[in-house]
């Protein structure tokens, strides 16, 4: 692991070459301080856990009147809400500016300052691209009965402006979800047991670690192996041990010596992945497109054959030109099957279907035998 600051940008015009980015670093410091150091649009996603900003007014303590270890540390109390807004103004304008045109944002929050927090987000130009629930399995109770449980934190995620290009690993998302897309509801268990890192006196030594599960979904999403992920607000090191673990770098700002000791330790310890390919999900948005009169011309496909749905419904028959015939359409392969089908829209490869011994086999498979000639 790399130590040491990050560079200061060179004064503009100073004819000096400007300093390699460092990565997997902590940052000893203030936020918005450090991160206006860092190069302008070199970072390629920022994942933030900021202050909470929880506005406690006394100690809490269960029904048997033991204390609750809750968050009540110096760096959660702001004087009042304008307080917290101007903070919360200068670290989000300082990680646009370190923000690449194609990187994206993650925020977390409670309901304490996660609607201030969206609400300056859009004023500085950022684009909401999803709000995500993490639904805990495990939450703590409301043991005053005052209030319903509060079971979830809410994430932002948004890119840094409303046309930018942004890295969203759909098909990754998928393959986690056994197949089905992923929704905006994650159900994940609160960071306990031998992932809770622990002061010297036993107890933990942050009041708000994240589970690594959260952090790894959100990498897995958003990022490509090799892309620089940084948290303003590092704490124990969450954000860098799972990036870590899955190719990527990172970039740590921290303040408080004893979590920079124990994110480093924490890192320290993680194997990375060795093999690359085993972090790549291919998409299929960068595959080569294949129309479907390559396979006729090719003579995968008989011309005058007939492709039918999978329940065998509907037919058609395939045409030299790599179009398709029913009773009464023609056109594409997506044309006719939507058609058909009286439907708005249709992927022929995955509708139509060829007999293949006694079964039916939906046409892809085709499309995807003369991709893997183009590639081998």
């Amino acid at each position: 692991m790399a130590t040491g600051t990050l560079p200061k940008r060179e004064a503009a015009n100073s004819g000096l070459k400007t300093p390699e980015l460092k990565t997997n670093v902590i940052m000893s410091g203030e936020c918005v301080a450090a991160m206006e150091s860092l190069p302008a649009g070199s970072v390629d996603l920022v994942f933030a856990d900021p202050p909470y900003n929880l506005q406690l007014g006394g100690d809490l303590r269960r029904p048997d009147n033991s204390r609750v270890d809750g968050v009540d540390d110096a760096w959660d109390r702001f004087d009042d809400l304008a307080a917290y807004d101007k903070f919360t103004h200068a670290w989000l304008k300082a990680a646009h500016r370190a923000l690449k045109d194609t990187g994206s944002l993650w925020v977390i929050g409670s309901y304490h300052n996660i609607f201030r927090v969206g609400a300056i987000l859009q004023d500085l130009g950022f684009w909401v691209l999803n709000d995500i629930v993490w639904r805990k399995t495990n939450p703590m109770p409301n043991f005053r009965g005052t209030r319903f449980t509060n079971a979830h934190e809410t994430l932002i995620w948004c890119s840094k402006s409303k046309d930018a290009r942004y890295t969203f690993n759909y098909d990754a998302m998928k393959n986690m979800n056994d197949g089905t897309q992923m929704r905006s509801d994650w159900t994940l268990p609160l960071c306990t047991g031998g992932e809770r890192l622990k002061g010297a006196d036993g107890n933990k030594l942050h009041p708000t670690q994240k589970p690594e599960s959260l952090l790894y979904r959100v990498l897995m999403a958003a990022t490509k192996p090799g892309d620089v992920v940084l948290d303003p607000f590092f704490g124990t090191g969450t954000t860098g041990a799972v990036a870590k673990l899955l190719g990527r770098r990172y970039i740590g700002i921290e303040r408080d010596p004893d979590y920079i000791a124990g994110a480093r330790e924490r890192i320290a310890q993680v194997k990375e992945v060795k093999d690359p390919m085993d972090l790549i999900t291919p998409s299929k948005r960068t595959e080569p497109r294949i129309p479907f009169g390559t396979v006729v011309e090719r003579g995968l496909l008989q011309v005058g054959s007939t492709l039918s749905d999978p329940s065998g419904r509907f037919t058609a028959r395939v045409r030299a030109d790599g179009t398709l015939i029913s009773a009464a359409h023609r056109g594409s392969i997506h044309q006719v099957g939507a058609a058909v089908q009286g439907a708005p829209a249709c992927n022929g490869w995955t509708f139509w279907h060829m007999k293949v011994g006694e079964s039916l086999v939906a046409i892809d498979v085709l499309r995807q035998q003369v991709r893997a000639e183009l590639v081998s």
